[in-house]
């Protein structure tokens, strides 16, 4: 399923122009993967997570954290985007295993744009 939603990704002109810079890709390296996966964690418990995420649409920023960018490259940026390119429905709560989802996919687009 993995490799099914990175290929439509890879279909989208917006979607695919998302890349990690080198300051990004050295905040990765020097804080190591596992603090980039709570940043993460946290970032979706915060931001994605609520049934009605506060400015949802607008609540996730373009540039300043690795994270970031990767919501966008994957299209889990805000709950509109999470419905319509992985049917996460909007206007409820994320389980669980919905979070665990956005986070294993923004870190493995994050461990695919390392070197």
């Amino acid at each position: 399923m993995t490799e099914d939603i990175f290929a439509r990704l890879a279909r989208s002109p917006f979607r695919s122009r998302f890349c990690l810079g080198e300051k990004e890709l050295a905040y990765v390296r020097q804080k190591g993967s596992a603090a980039v996966r709570r940043h993460a964690e946290d970032f979706v418990a915060q931001r994605l997570a609520p049934a009605h995420p506060a400015n949802d649409g607008k609540q996730t920023p373009m540039r300043g954290h690795p994270v970031f960018i990767a919501q966008h490259a994957t299209a889990c940026c805000c709950r509109g985007c999470l419905q319509k390119w992985h049917g996460i429905p909007a206007g409820r709560e994320l389980s669980a295993a919905e979070q665990a989802y956005v986070v294993n996919l923004l870190m493995e687009w994050i461990n695919r744009q390392l070197p």
